[in-house]
């Protein structure tokens, strides 16, 4: 029927062809980061295999390998924007939020084949998701008006975050240092004042926190290595000889004085350009882009420290937490406003040089130096610390905290499963296949764990009905525990982003019943 009206090359799948493929899609990339869930669980090596670029990564972080795929199923693509955004708005959950979706969609399969229609199944995932978030708003706990149960509560929480990642056998020192740095905001949450610096060499326990901000960067010849009461000037201009920059372009001459005569003048120009950057009563110049020889002894003879190429996250950070603008020009330096620090020093770190701003007019500026054996542990040791830091600052926003462990995933289809009883029609199997893939959630973090994932899931949900309502999945015992005791917690919000963003992105790929591809656009010949 299509055929009549859509363009040729242009394919169009309907009803259960449709509906099999979004299943398949989004259920084989939930399976392909189902093994990474939880602190047993195995890492990824990801591989680019272009002509240019053929590095490796070895991850179990969910946004991570989800970004690495090419996907051409178009519901698949549903999950990984999922994880994507789980990741920017929580840090965690990445791989938790695609696991629970792809159950869900697995579940939905098995209805749909029930002949249950699909708007059925979302009305009654609707209700189920209702009493979920009920029971997980009940479940939660509150610390923020005691600083010192506040600043545990963050420790238990970095370390819950870290025990499936690379950090987990220092988990406790990574979770200090992570809360050290997130306390230092003072509920600011700019995780732009928290630089991470790897450096290669020692292993992981040598990282530490720097209070103060590092600039991977060298200091010109000459020029003093340390400076008090530092007045910085920050700037992104070309600091090159004024040559003619017209592609093209030529100058003749007559003889080799006008040739001198021509360098003597450009040579003057930068001289000129230097003393109005001077004129700002600097101490420190630090631009973005470099600093010839020229320009560079000039500061050299005034006593003035520059910091060539400080590339553009570089510079916009040292804005942020010296205070100071970026600027362009030179004309008015009444109206530029120049960063300021304490001390500015040259520090070794293994065995570079880098440069360390103390006292920083921002005192929020902190940096966390990692060491590692490999750039590979290090990026992997970046990532696990970057969703730490991340679910900290979520944290601070909204202090309250949950029962880690598969605890809240029993917990909230506990609570669906008392509403299935008092729900008629076939809305209550939708809903008690809602419950059903929560609790896949514990089984696979018990799978990955090696245990009998049957064995423990049904005492845990034992445990729940007999009113021990924070119990859950011990995974270094293979038993079930008090989370409470054993100090597993995670954030709220993170659990509840899990939650709504599975469950509606799973009811928007169930309401498919079209999968339309346009046929590319053809290109004229001769192009």
């Amino acid at each position: 029927m299509e055929a009549a009206f859509v363009e040729s090359g242009t394919t169009v799948d309907k009803g259960e062809n449709a509906r099999l493929s979004s299943f398949v899609g989004a259920i084989a990339i939930a399976d392909l980061v189902k093994t990474t869930l939880g602190p047993k669980g195995m890492d990824k090596i990801l591989q680019r295999i272009s002509e240019h670029d053929q590095s490796i990564s070895v991850t179990n972080d969910g946004a991570t390998i989800l970004k690495s795929v090419n996907i051409d199923n178009a519901a698949a693509k549903v999950l990984v924007d999922i994880a994507k955004v789980q990741d920017d708005e929580v840090g965690d959950g990445t791989t938790s939020v695609a696991v629970l979706c792809g159950e869900l969609l697995r579940e939905a399969e098995d209805l749909i084949n029930q002949r249950i229609h699909p708007q059925t199944i979302a009305e009654g995932w609707r209700l189920a998701r209702k009493a979920a978030r009920d029971a997980l708003d009940a479940s939660t706990r509150d610390n923020s008006g005691d600083d010192a149960k506040f600043r545990e509560d963050l420790l238990t929480i970095a370390r819950t975050t870290l025990s499936s990642k690379l950090l987990t056998y220092d988990k406790d020192y990574f979770a200090n240092l992570a809360v050290d740095a997130v306390m230092r905001l003072r509920g600011s949450n700019n995780l732009d004042h928290i630089q991470v610096l790897k450096k290669a060499g020692g292993h992981l326990r040598d990282s530490y926190l720097e209070e103060g901000f590092l600039l991977d960067k060298k200091i010109g010849v000459g020029q003093p290595k340390k400076i008090e009461n530092a007045k910085i000037l920050l700037a992104n201009t070309s600091m090159d000889t004024d040559k003619i920059k017209i592609y093209g372009s030529r100058v003749r001459v007559d003889s080799l004085n006008k040739v001198a005569e021509i360098e003597e003048a450009e040579k003057q120009r930068m001289r000129q350009k230097c003393d109005k950057i001077m004129s700002h009563g600097c101490n420190v110049f630090i631009n973005r882009q470099l600093i010839y020889n020229l320009p560079e002894s000039i500061f050299t003879e005034n006593g003035i420290m520059a910091i060539e190429h400080a590339d553009f996250d570089g510079i916009e950070r040292l804005a942020a937490v010296t205070g100071g603008e970026v600027v362009s020009t030179f004309d008015r330096p009444d109206l530029v406003t120049m960063g300021e620090c304490d001390t500015i020093e040259e520090v070794m770190i293994g065995e570079d040089k880098v440069i360390r701003l103390g006292g920083c007019k921002s005192g929020e500026a902190c940096s966390i130096v990692l060491r590692g054996a490999s750039s590979h542990v290090l990026d992997e040791a970046e990532r696990s610390l970057h969703d730490a830091l991340c679910i900290l600052t979520a944290t601070v926003k909204d202090p309250r905290i949950i029962c880690g462990g598969g605890c809240t995933e029993v917990l909230m289809a506990q609570a669906i499963d008392r509403q299935v009883e008092a729900t008629p029609g076939k809305k209550a199997l939708a809903m008690a296949a809602f419950a059903r893939a929560l609790r896949q959630l514990p089984a696979i973090v018990a799978d990955n764990g090696g245990y009998d994932s049957a064995e423990l899931v049904t005492q845990l949900r034992a445990a729940h009905a007999a009113g021990k309502n924070t119990h859950g999945l011990d995974m270094y015992n293979g038993t079930i525990g008090d989370m409470l005791e054993l100090g597993v917690a995670e954030a709220y919000k993170s659990k509840l982003c899990v939650l709504l963003s599975a469950s509606e992105a799973a009811e928007m790929i169930l309401r498919v019943d079209d999968i339309i591809k346009c046929a590319p656009r053809a290109r004229n010949e001769g192009y």
